[in-house]
C-alpha cells in the first residue's frame, strides 16, 4: 500500500445500521413513574406506619374491627387504595424492568412477563374489591 492510497473507512462506532425504529416512550414515562410513585409511596408507607405502630396504640390494637372502624372513613379507604395501587404499580414496573434486563432469550422474557403482569392485576384487582366490598356487619 503506497502513501497515497486512501485507508479502508470504517464507519463510527454509533452509525445506524439499520433505519432507526419509531421511538415509543413508554420508557420515559415508565422511568418518571417510578420516581412519582416513589415518592407518593414513601409518604403513604411512613405515614401508614407512623399511624399504625405509634399513634393508634401498636399491632396489638389491629384486629378485625379496627380494620371495621378504619374503613369505614372514605379517607382511610382511598389512602388504603391509593398505597395498594401504587404499590403494585410500582414493585410490578420494576420487576419488569429486572426481566428485561436480565432474561437473555425472547420466549422467557415474555411468559415472565406475562405471570408477572398477570400476579399484579389479580393482587391489585383483588385488593381494591376487598377495600370497596369491604362488610363490617359480618354475620
Amino acid at each position: 500500500m503506497s502513501v497515497t492510497e486512501a485507508p479502508l473507512s470504517v464507519d463510527k462506532p454509533r452509525s445506524p445500521r439499520r433505519p432507526a425504529a419509531r421511538r415509543n416512550n413508554f420508557e420515559l414515562f415508565s422511568w418518571i413513574f417510578m420516581r412519582l410513585s416513589g415518592v407518593v409511596l414513601l409518604f403513604l408507607v411512613l405515614g401508614h406506619l407512623l399511624i399504625m405502630l405509634f399513634l393508634d396504640g401498636g399491632v396489638q390494637r389491629i384486629n378485625f374491627a379496627f380494620v371495621a372502624g378504619r374503613w369505614a372513613s372514605p379517607f382511610w379507604q382511598f389512602w388504603d387504595l391509593l398505597m395498594l395501587w401504587l404499590a403494585g404499580l410500582h414493585g410490578g414496573n420494576g420487576l419488569r424492568t429486572v426481566i428485561n434486563d436480565y432474561s437473555r432469550k425472547d420466549s422467557t422474557r415474555f411468559w415472565l412477563k406475562m405471570l408477572l403482569y398477570v400476579s399484579v392485576v389479580l393482587t391489585v384487582g383483588l385488593g381494591t374489591f376487598v377495600i370497596f366490598t369491604f362488610d363490617p356487619n359480618i354475620g
